[in-house]
C-alpha cells in the first residue's frame, strides 16, 4: 500500500540529512507504527508522503501511484492528518467536513453515514454546528480524525494522531484503526506512545537521526537485540527496545 525506496531530505545544503535514505513498506491491512526520537525524521517523512515536502532523492508510492509523478491520483486515496490540524476556525465542523467530502468526491449518502456515526461516536454530534474556533485542542483533533475517514481511504497517514484526545476516544480511534484494516486499507503512523504501537501494530519501524534503524514485528526487534548481544530477553516491551536501538555511543543508536 505504501513504498518508500530511497527516500532522502535535506533542509540545507551540507547539512546532514533529515531523512536519508528511507526504504520502508507498509503492506495492505497493516497498521505500521514510525517511531523515533525527536527530531528523528518522522514528521519529514510524513509530509513527504503526503506531498507537502519534495524529497532530494527517492521514490514514493501509494499503492501503484508514484506521489511525485501522479500527485492528485496519489492524493485521493489517502488521508492525511498533522500532528497539530490547522482547520477553518469560521467555517463550523459540518461545513469543514463537507468540504473535505467535496474535494474527495463522497456522495451525500456515503458523507452523511460515515459522518455521523464518527461524530456521534467521538461526541461531536452537538458541536457540529458551532464554528471550529470555538473547538478545544481535543475536539479539532477528532474532527480532523473524523474528515479524514470520511473518504474511506486505501491509506491512513497520521502524525501523532492521540495527542489531545481524552481515553476514551483514544480506544475508540484504536478500534477505527483495526476496522479500517481489516476491511483492507493500511495506516502509517508516527507516535511516541510506545504501549500503545506495541498493543496496535502488526510492524514498527525505527528511525534515528534520519535512518532506519530497525523494522518488524516486536519478535523481529527483539530477535535483532539477541543477535548483537544485547542481553534482550523474551519478554522485552517495546519501550525497552526502543531505547536500546536508539542509544548507540554516539547517542544515535545501531545503525541498521
Amino acid at each position: 500500500m505504501l513504498r518508500i525506496d530511497g527516500l532522502t531530505k535535506s533542509y540545507r545544503p551540507g547539512a546532514r540529512p533529515a531523512v536519508d535514505g528511507l526504504n520502508l513498506h507498509v503492506l495492505p491491512g497493516e497498521i505500521y507504527g514510525f517511531l523515533g526520537p525527536n527530531g528523528a525524521g518522522k514528521t519529514t517523512t510524513i509530509k513527504m508522503v503526503a506531498g507537502l515536502l519534495k524529497p532530494d532523492a527517492g521514490r514514493i508510492h501509494v499503492g501503484d501511484l508514484d506521489v511525485a509523478a501522479r500527485p492528485v491520483e496519489a492524493k485521493r486515496i489517502m488521508s492525511y492528518v498533522p500532528d497539530d490540524p490547522d482547520l477553518f476556525d469560521k467555517l463550523t465542523g459540518a461545513e469543514y467536513l463537507n468540504f473535505v467530502a467535496d474535494v474527495y468526491g463522497v456522495s451525500q449518502e456515503n458523507r452523511a453515514t460515515r459522518a455521523g456515526r464518527l461524530l456521534e461516536m467521538f461526541d461531536l454530534a452537538g458541536a457540529v454546528r458551532d464554528l471550529i474556533g470555538s473547538y478545544s485542542h481535543g475536539m479539532r483533533q477528532k474532527l480532523a480524525l473524523t474528515a479524514a475517514m470520511v473518504p474511506a481511504p486505501s491509506l491512513l497517514v497520521l502524525d501523532e494522531p492521540m495527542v489531545g484526545l481524552d481515553p476514551r476516544s483514544a480506544h475508540l480511534f484504536k478500534s477505527l484503526m483495526n476496522e479500517h484494516c481489516d476491511s483492507g486499507g493500511s495506516v502509517f503512523f508516527s507516535t511516541h506512545v510506545l504501549d500503545v504501537a506495541e498493543r496496535l501494530c502488526h510492524r514498527v519501524g525505527i528511525i534515528d537521526r534520519g535512518k532506519l534503524i530497525a523494522s518488524g514485528t516486536i519478535d523481529d526487534l527483539r530477535q535483532l537485540k539477541q543477535t548483537a548481544a544485547q542481553g534482550v530477553g523474551g519478554d522485552t516491551t517495546l519501550e525497552e527496545l526502543f531505547l536500546s536501538l536508539t542509544d548507540g555511543p554516539d547517542g544515535s543508536g545501531d545503525q541498521r
